[in-house]
């Protein structure tokens, strides 16, 4: 297990690189934590160390969005709270997105726990009573 520590948010892009480094050629990420702890935040810091360009907000709605790297990398980026099933997950092809060369941050991934890859990184979130974030990374 790592720890990492946002202390605020003029930190977030530091973290961000550090977890880059840290996970190396992993690709599937689980992202665990109550809503409003910073994952979407934190998955837009990832974005940018990797020279995202596109415009980067929350797939709530869109179930998934798709960003391209400044070296023509794809990054997904899914929010499975609005999904009541994990049928949901296979009827939108789940299988292309994760078991492609891309890297996939996965929210509310609680929702599709029989699905996920063996493989994937559990990242846990947690808000301190200072306000500051910690991210643990299994």
């Amino acid at each position: 297990m790592t720890e990492l520590k946002i202390n605020s948010l003029e930190d977030i892009n530091s973290v961000a690189a550090e977890f880059i480094k840290l996970v190396g050629d992993k690709r599937i990420f689980a992202m665990h934590g109550a809503m409003g702890v910073g994952k979407t935040t934190f998955v837009k810091a990832i974005c940018e160390e990797m020279g995202v360009q596109d415009t980067i907000n929350s797939p709530t709605f869109a179930i998934v969005n798709e960003y391209h790297t400044a070296k023509e990398n794809i990054i997904y980026h899914f929010d499975f709270y609005r999904i009541d099933d994990v049928q949901e997950a296979y009827d939108f092809g789940y299988e292309d997105y994760f078991y492609s060369d891309a890297m996939c941050f996965i929210e509310w991934p609680e929702k599709i726990d029989s699905i996920l890859p063996n493989d994937t990184v559990e990242v846990h979130f947690n808000e301190e009573a200072d306000g500051s974030r910690s991210i643990r990374i299994l």
